[in-house]
């Protein structure tokens, strides 16, 4: 099969169009393989016209030959929005939310049978999806649903680092109370599983520490003495080269600096902070463990500034790019 990928549109009313168009004015997007947007075209069209992009939508019914449309932004047009008389950017919708759960669902339809490769996603609008009587919470639930998956799991990428997380979005205090020994082994196994996914024989994992120094030697907490060192051991019995637990201060520096492949971080800002203080733009979100591989900007819908030409596309573009990359060797489990 040609490597070839989807690229969801997100949110109509959000910077999604914006920043999905202007990633196909960067001729790096086609130098791995064919990319193929499923969105609305009439909603491409009013960003296109408005913003005064120089490029030619077409519309696809195949997937032969997209590579003869380089230059172009192939569609696959899903006709959720057809009046745009009626449609107001950057607010929300429940016609939104219809749409973008259409644009999904074609996605991993595709992914499912085997037309394309991976998924690279816009920002979408939780409140849009509740608007439409979804019980969706974001992509990465939605994805794991559609696809039948009980595993997924979510990683960083920017420059040499790589980041999982051990919980996302929780509160810090829930995150702290909830730690248990199985509960960061499993984590560890599964930030393992995921590295070998992606291509990584033997990877090396770090785990974050959660105290000041790693709370030097129970001055500063003993989560480290009674959970993370525990749960270290047991993975390093396991087979599985695990480092820490490492002071949150440094292992990120550590990482950029090639001494680990991975880390584990163990609560949602710890690895978001790093991530994007190091690049904003350039951080991708990778979701490891479903069928296929997805990849995903690191923002939000920003209705704020939605079609009004500001929108920064190099998160876009790095998502496509990765989801290029990755998908070649990826390989679930």
């Amino acid at each position: 099969m040609k490597n070839i990928i989807a690229i969801t549109m997100g949110d109509p009313a959000g910077i999604g169009p914006e920043v999905v168009i202007k990633s196909f004015k960067s001729d790096k997007i086609w130098e791995k393989g064919s990319p193929l947007v499923i969105g609305d075209y009439t909603i491409l069209q009013e960003v296109k016209k408005r913003l005064k992009i120089d490029i030619d939508i077409v519309k696809v019914n195949s997937f032969e030959n997209l590579e003869r449309l380089k230059g172009k932004l192939p569609l696959i047009d899903m006709q959720v929005i057809t009046d745009i008389s009626n449609f107001s950017e950057g607010t929300i919708s429940a016609l939104s939310g219809r749409a973008v759960v259409s644009y999904i669902k074609k996605a991993v339809e595709l992914a499912m049978d085997g037309k394309i490769k991976g998924i690279a996603t816009a920002p979408i609008n939780k409140e849009a999806l509740r608007a439409a009587k979804f019980h969706y919470i974001g992509h990465t639930e939605m994805l794991a649903e559609m696809s039948g998956s009980e595993n997924s799991l979510t990683m960083f990428m920017v420059d040499k680092m790589k980041i999982f997380f051990h919980t996302r979005h929780l509160p810090l205090k829930k995150a702290i109370e909830d730690l248990s020994i199985e509960g960061v082994l499993n984590s560890i196994i599964l930030s393992h599983e995921g590295l070998k996914s992606i291509g990584y024989e033997n990877p090396t994992l770090a785990l974050a520490a959660l105290n000041p120094h790693a709370s030097d030697g129970g001055l500063f907490g003993d989560e480290e003495e009674k959970i993370l060192i525990p749960a270290c051991k047991r993975a390093s019995e396991m087979g599985i080269d695990v480092k820490g637990p490492v002071p949150a201060d440094s292992v990120f520096y550590f990482a950029l600096q090639g001494r680990y492949d991975a880390i584990l971080s163990l609560y949602h800002d710890q690895g978001h902070i790093a991530a994007k203080t190091y690049d904003f733009y350039r951080t991708v979100s990778v979701t490891i463990g479903l069928p296929f591989l997805r990849t995903s900007v690191d923002h939000g819908t920003a209705f704020d500034i939605a079609w009004k030409g500001i929108a920064n596309p190099i998160s876009m573009e790095e998502a496509i790019l990765a989801c290029f990359t990755l998908s070649e060797k990826y390989k679930p489990f």
